[in-house]
């Protein structure tokens, strides 16, 4: 905050802040005649748009004070904005200018009485902003001279003697070191110990504490040749103290962290050890020979198995984050089936941890992470007869804090061979440096909080005081803020485990040098580029684009190509190319790209698509203004980088190369994209480039208001166990958030990620979906990018030392723990009844909801996720269809039907399917409609399934134990039942797995029935959280019934996430206090309980509704309240069924479809929540028998904007209208609304007459039409079978 004094002596209190869009107009009023005659007339939303830094002053009241653009090149006529420095040289004498310490301002604008304090207050603001910048010109016409505020900031420059001037302008300057000047650094002195004691005890008096009052004093005095301290003075007084040494155990930080590409912080020396010993070879076992004519048959089949392989060859092939315990057995270990019976449990052997980093920290010369899967990299690269490692392309910064032999998370494709015998990596390979010490270490560095973007002023002193020494480095708390010194700095990545609770930070001498060019390149670079991608996998891409650059400067097929070289002191450091984005109409509809660009303000050809970025490590900090500079000298304003699933085809993925600027990039939201009747719309349809289907992939962009734009970095340790619904939703909420980078999201699961295995038509239907995720949505997502993933199962909790600890044997660090393991199906525990003895389930020894202790048969499955969905499927294809036995499915869950129809699918005659339903747990099926009930029996029936209902497993095998299962014994409440079988599908209910119920209760966490939490998801340990079905509320609340098991999991994890942002985020309020007598109320969430599958006789079936308890639908509708049913159709019929329920309020609140035909679901989905009004007066048609067939309703032109996915935004607009007041003293629509209901319920004609009356005449009719038009324009791409204003 700063105070800004007017020439009448008013005051007031400023802020500076970026310039939105949304301060245009405030901006225009203060555009005077001059302000033309300077700047000519522009557009401010443009201006805003595309110049590197914007700012804007505020007052306490959020006025806009005034406004400054600046660009990164002069708004001069003729002027090509690549090639200005040619221009500025011949004309002034600017040799030390270049485009790293050099901007322009192209606006100026100020309230008049402030414009002296405006402009000066926003020039050091600019200064502080970019401490690189040195520079600032202002290109003023011929003729006009700048304002008084601007002329007593800049000068006006002498041209060089040669030449007359640029044609047609002048140019003023204005030079840092007249409002930020870089600071003085020297060696200190105890004189200097007065100046500085107040600065320290100002930031943390711990050093006071723990050393006395004159620590500093002592520390100054202590100086030698291996220890200095430096200070930073202005006018005499010191504002900044460092203290430097030179003994650095390099060895321990070479163990902690991955310096392989800093040369383990040492010397170069002939004994260095930098390659593992070559591991021994082994030969892999093929897998059994199988019956192709019945693959051919059965086409979708061999997707399942190759999924299955992949799953299986994924386990094998990641890395080992300690191998030293591996060997260890145990019970857990024994229980894990081998590849022939992968669903027996998830227990990891101990010890078997596998750690995968995030794409986002791989960098050059370290670990790489590849874009490809494993499997299928091993397999071409066999095929090719190649040696090379499996790194990625390129790189980005440090790793993460899971570091491991880096493999990918989950095998994406069909592996070469699979092994039953999966191999067992070593312990991760560090290098050993044998040469001479070449680091200095920062001990202490504090600074006066005015001057701390000077920082980095230090750095050319520190290095001079030991020349010999190449890197500075720095170790800091995790939960420490990124200051700006740090910022300029590169963070290492950690390995794992890392014995170092501390973040290192780098900084090499060759960073200071400003003779820093981006340039394009050109042939003779080809060799210095080789050399530095050469350690990159897929450099040979990279090359031959660079190949063709420099051979045609564009494809074959004509497509522009620009290449860019990074150039210090004539030694390249960095390559960039890129091309135009070809499908930028695509990215447009698919992606939420308008929420970082106004699109309509950039042109065409100025969207710019990534396809290598390679930099030199040691000038990681450079990235940014290497973007910067491709943006500017390529002409573009905005770039785009796709991230695709790692089981995308090769032909895609090597068009591109892993980039070391990802963490630079901001990553973009998929769009829920509207299902069109195409055929119905003809010539009305979107264009086909909207339309087209493209491989998925994750997008990430920058923009040049973005280049400027700094990133709050949080070092802040945060684990989530579990990849539920819910805790990817948690993830995907803090990886999505543009202004903020995570460095430390770690994911423990067994699995990993989902979504990491190819789509499988058979494997994805095994499973009911929630509709919180698919396939799709996981592969737009990416969170491989940004979110370390460890592999295994949390198995203790060490709540002192805050670690989690991962199949008994590694240590996760953590400062926050978000539990979300959910509930799972387990192995079933047979009750040991005798049915010989004639037993009922009553007089069981044993309860059903035991957890299963021992080896389960190897045929016995259980199916929680996709990797056992892919090996189940694989078992069934190569030992049930080719001996043509019985499958038994035991369950009466959504699941348990989707697994009977995915067997029927897979071409298992019904009459060998068996379904043996338990008890009901609640007052409902899974169904809770009599209707959908009815048909999908009637359809097991027709199909010969045997079905049983009321029955619990008793024995396997009555009771004499086995390997595999082979008959399976059931009571009931009166006789019992005994089938026989070749496998057994396990669906009985899902409860919290085993090893995580222990963890918890050993941690001494509260655990009643489920983890106990609040209502702002806090356990009794204030850094653990937990979410989802795993968690019930405390029952200080009365609401032992209400579950987050009741809401949506992915609502759930946001609003977790949403929580956890204020802690982090410094643009959010922060959060108030609670009162002091709570209300214990739990928190209600409003997104819907979503339930889809494809069931027995062919169905798919989707249900919609409101979260709630289990109430059987019959009691439902007796209620006074309950509001009008509408339904359509039979099952199979002709229409098919489809019933909607509509509240009190006719609000949709219940969608049921049951059809033979597949669903367009996210667009049924969109009717939730909507009132009938917006669905045509849907109830009155009905109820005049207009409507025979709601399939075809919701497909006609007309309701396709409500499936829009920006038509909510609309919804809100429209509100904001009616409960707006027009002025302060006339009460808003909404308020005389309620105040008439409040009167009486009920609205009479005459009041409705009125209000429909000041409606219409008040304007707020006027302005709802504006906005409908509006948002009907503005997304015109999705919807042009809509008429538009003067089309007809």
């Amino acid at each position: 905050m700063t105070t800004l004094v007017s020439r009448k002596g008013a005051t007031e209190v400023i802020n500076a802040r970026r310039t939105e869009s949304l301060d245009a107009p405030s901006i225009l009023k203060l555009v005077k005649p001059s302000t033309d005659e300077l700047f000519g007339r522009v557009n401010v939303v443009n201006l805003i748009e595309k110049a590197v830094l914007s700012i804007t002053l505020s007052n306490e009241r959020d006025e806009v004070l005034a406004h400054a653009a600046f660009f990164d090149y002069p708004n001069a006529p003729n002027v090509d904005s690549a090639k200005w420095e040619d221009w500025l040289k011949s004309n002034y004498d600017t040799k030390q200018c270049n485009p790293l310490n050099t901007l322009f301002m192209h606006y100026f604008v100020a309230k008049s009485e402030y414009s002296h304090g405006a402009a000066r207050e926003i020039i050091r603001t600019m200064y502080n902003a970019v401490p690189e910048a040195h520079f600032c010109f202002l290109v003023v016409p011929n003729g006009v001279y700048p304002d008084s505020a601007l002329a007593a900031i800049f000068q006006q420059m002498e041209h060089v003697e040669e030449t007359k001037g640029p044609e047609g302008c002048v140019v003023f300057v204005c030079h840092r070191h007249s409002h930020v000047p870089v600071l003085h650094v020297r060696k200190a002195t105890v004189e200097d110990h007065d100046d500085l004691t107040p600065i320290f005890n100002r930031q943390s008096d711990m050093l006071k504490m723990t050393y006395g009052d004159y620590f500093l004093a002592e520390l100054i005095e202590a100086q030698d040749e291996n220890m200095q301290c430096l200070v930073a003075e202005v006018e005499g007084t010191a504002i900044g103290f460092m203290s430097i040494c030179d003994d650095v155990n390099v060895d321990l930080l070479n163990t902690c962290f991955e310096l392989g590409s800093y040369h383990g912080l040492r010397k170069p020396h002939p004994e260095d050890e930098l390659e593992p010993p070559a591991p021994a070879q082994t030969s892999p076992q093929p897998p059994p020979e199988q019956d192709t004519t019945e693959e051919e048959e059965r086409p979708s089949s061999a997707r399942s198995a190759a999924s299955a392989k992949s799953a299986a060859s994924a386990k094998s092939d990641k890395g080992k984050v300690d191998g030293s315990a591996a060997d260890k057995p145990t019970e857990e270990a024994k229980t894990e089936g081998s590849i022939k019976s992968p669903a027996a449990t998830d227990t990891g052997k101990d010890g078997d941890v596998q750690a995968q980093p995030k794409l986002a920290d791989s960098n050059i010369g370290g670990s790489h992470t590849s874009l490809l899967s494993e499997g299928k990299e091993t397999q071409e690269k066999e095929e090719k007869e190649s040696v090379k490692s499996a790194a990625s392309v390129a790189p980005s910064e440090p790793k993460k804090s899971t570091e491991a032999q880096v493999k990918p998370p989950t095998a994406s494709t069909l592996s070469k061979h699979l092994s039953p015998a999966m191999p067992k990596l070593g312990k991760s390979f560090v290098p050993k440096y044998k040469g001479e010490l070449n680091a200095i270490s920062i001990q202490l560095f504090i600074i006066d909080e005015r001057y701390e973007m000077r920082s980095t002023d230090f750095l050319p002193k520190a290095f001079e005081l030991f020349p010999e020494r190449d890197f500075a480095v720095m170790t800091v708390p995790h939960l420490v803020p990124e200051f700006p010194l740090l910022q300029k700095m590169v963070r290492a990545t950690p390995r794992c485990p890392s014995t170092l609770s501390q973040e290192l930070y780098l900084f090499h001498r060759a960073g200071l040098i400003r003779n820093f060019e981006i340039r394009p390149a050109c042939s003779s670079d080809y060799e210095a580029v080789e050399k530095l991608v050469s350690s990159l996998d897929l450099h040979e891409n990279l090359l031959a684009d660079l190949k063709q650059f420099n051979k045609a400067r564009r494809d074959d097929d004509g497509t522009p190509i620009q290449a860019f070289v990074a150039d210090c002191s004539g030694q390249v450091v960095g390559i960039a190319i890129i091309r135009n984005e070809e499908d930028i109409e695509y990215i447009r509809s698919h992606y939420n790209i308008e929420d970082f660009v106004y699109f309509n303000h950039h042109k065409r050809d100025e969207h710019g698509h990534i396809h290598h970025f390679a930099m030199n490590p040691a000038f990681q900090h450079y990235s940014k203004h290497f973007l910067k500079e491709v943006l500017r000298q390529g002409h573009k304003t905005c770039l785009y980088y796709p991230i695709y699933p790692s089981y995308t085809p090769r032909q895609i993925v090597e068009k591109h190369s892993l980039i070391t600027a990802i963490n630079d990039l901001v990553p973009v939201r998929a769009r829920r994209q509207i299902i069109y009747p195409v055929e119905n719309l003809r010539e009305n349809a979107p264009s086909e480039r909207i339309l087209q289907e493209k491989e998925p992939y994750a997008l990430c962009h920058i923009n040049r208001k973005l280049t400027l734009e700094p990133k709050v970095v949080i070092n802040a340790r945060i684990v989530v166990v579990g990849a539920s619904d819910t805790g990817v939703a948690f993830l995907e909420t803090l990886v999505f958030c543009p202004h903020l980078r995570f460095n430390n999201i770690t994911l423990v699961s067994p699995r990993g990620l989902p979504g990491e295995l190819p789509p499988d038509q058979v494997k994805d239907k095994l499973l009911g979906s929630s509709f919180c995720y698919n396939q799709e949505d996981y592969a737009r997502s990416s969170l491989r990018t940004w979110v370390n993933v460890v592999y295994g199962k949390m198995t203790n909790i060490d709540r002192k030392k805050k670690n989690v600890i991962v199949n008994n044997s590694t240590m996760v660090p953590y400062d926050h723990l978000i539990l979300a393991t959910g509930t799972q199906y387990q192995i079933p525990a047979p009750t040991g009844a005798d049915i010989s003895k004639l037993q009922t389930s009553s007089e069981a020894p044993y309860s059903p909801d035991r957890w299963h202790q021992g080896t389960p048969p190897s045929n016995v499955f259980i199916i929680n996720d996709e990797y056992q969905a892919a090996m189940a499927l694989y078992w069934v294809e190569n030992n049930l269809m080719v001996t043509g036995g019985k499958a038994l499915v035991y369950g009466n869950s959504l699941d348990a039907f989707c697994c009977v129809q995915t067997l029927m699918k897979m071409g298992i005659p019904g009459d060998k399917i068996i379904l043996v339903e338990p008890p009901l747990e609640g007052p409902t099926t899974c169904f809770n409609n009599p209707d959908v009930t009815t048909a999908v029996y009637d359809a097991l029936k027709a199909s010969g399934v045997e079905v049983y209902s009321g029955y619990l497993l008793a024995q396997w095998n009555d009771g004499k134990g086995g390997s595999e299962v082979i008959s399976a014994s059931f009571t009931s409440h009166t006789k019992p039942l005994r089938v026989e079988c070749d496998v057994f599908f396990s669906y009985y209910k899902k409860r919290v797995d085993y090893e995580a119920f222990r963890a918890i209760n050993d941690a001494c966490l509260v655990y009643d029935g489920k983890l106990v939490i609040d209502a702002t998801f806090h356990t009794n340990d204030v850094s653990i959280r937990g979410a989802g079905t795993l968690t019930k509320f405390q029952r200080k609340y009365h609401a032992d019934q209400w579950t987050h098991a009741n809401f949506n999991s992915k609502e759930v994890g946001t609003q977790l996430a949403n929580t956890m942002l204020s802690l982090f985020d410094p643009t959010l309020e922060p959060e108030v206090e609670p009162p002091a007598e709570e209300i214990n109320l739990i928190p209600m969430y409003t997104m819907p309980k979503i339930q889809e599958a494809e069931l027995p006789g062919g169905y798919y079936y989707l249900h919609v509704g409101k979260p709630s308890l289990k109430v059987q639908l019959e009691v439902q509708k007796s209620q006074a309240d309950y509001g009008w049913e509408l339904i359509l159709g039979t099952p199979g019929g002709n229409p098919d069924y489809f019933r909607l329920h509509f509240n009190q309020y006719r609000k949709a609140e219940t969608i049921t479809c049951l059809s033979k035909k597949p669903l367009d679901s996210s667009n049924l989905i969109c009717l939730y929540g909507l009132h009938e009004r917006f669905l045509n007066n849907l109830i009155s048609r009905f109820q005049e028998g207009l409507i025979k067939d709601f399939y075809s309703y919701f497909r006609e032109t007309w309701c396709l904007a409500i499936f829009h996915d920006r038509f909510n935004d609309f919804r809100e607009e429209v509100r904001e209208l009616l409960i707006s007041r027009p002025a302060d003293n006339i009460e808003a629509l909404e308020e005389k609304v309620r105040s008439l209901i409040e009167e009486d319920l009920q609205l009479n004609n005459a009041q409705r007459k009125n209000l429909l009356e000041e409606f219409a005449t008040s304007g707020i009719k006027r302005a709802v039409e504006t906005r409908l038009l509006s948002f009907m324009h503005y997304n015109y791409y999705h919807l042009p079978m809509y008429a538009k204003p003067g089309m007809v």
